[in-house]
């Protein structure tokens, strides 16, 4: 389907463009949201009308995001999840549940906003890009942990799935260096015990 779009639309266009995409796309997403209008002559000869008044909503809007952006920003929300000993997350942390953390701190978001490749697994900080408008994106952290007290660790540098992987290792060196000082004890008693035998002969 041929549309108009409205707005820019990353991977798309910018506004005033026509451009083809699947039919799907434009009936579930673009013309719905207002983003797009079918390509034809009466809305082409309405975008064009309508043109100035739909550049200045969109510098306003623009504005808007920017300003929010400013203090959205770099900011770290937290998110407390259940997680293994490898620090493999009980479940995931998906775009849904940032948009609600973040709307919980005081900015108003949906989850159509929050960037998410796929839903996050694991726990540490995980870099989140955050669509204010076609033309504004922010970065924020979030911090995925297994407690406020986890939470606080990570925020300050610590690596706790690595710390996890090295108690793990230094534990089966132990179990190792035990073993082996139970086979040469073992060695000793057997060497011990054919002295005896020797000198009973």
């Amino acid at each position: 389907m041929d549309v108009i779009l409205l707005e820019r639309v990353a991977k798309l266009g910018q506004m005033g463009d026509t451009v083809r995409v699947r039919d799907g796309y434009a009936r579930n997403f673009l013309l719905p949201q207002g983003k797009a209008l079918r390509a034809n002559k009466a809305n082409l000869e309405r975008f064009e009308r309508e043109r100035a008044q739909l550049e200045a909503r969109n510098l306003e809007r623009k504005k808007e995001a920017e300003a929010v952006g400013e203090k959205l920003a770099g900011k770290s929300f937290i998110a407390i999840r259940s997680a293994g000993e490898t620090g493999q997350l009980y479940g995931s942390v998906a775009a849904r549940d940032i948009a609600t953390i973040v709307a919980e701190n005081g900015f108003s978001i949906g989850r159509s906003q929050v960037d998410l490749k796929g839903p996050i697994k694991s726990i540490g900080l995980h870099d989140v890009v955050i669509v204010l408008h076609p033309e504004v994106e922010v970065t924020i952290t979030m911090n995925v942990a297994r407690s406020e007290d986890e939470a606080a660790r990570q925020e300050a540098g610590e690596d706790l799935t690595a710390r996890e992987e090295d108690t793990f290792e230094f534990e089966e060196e132990e179990l190792e260096g035990e073993e082996g000082d139970s086979e040469e004890a073992e060695g000793e008693e057997a060497e011990a015990e054919t002295e005896a035998t020797d000198e009973e002969k």
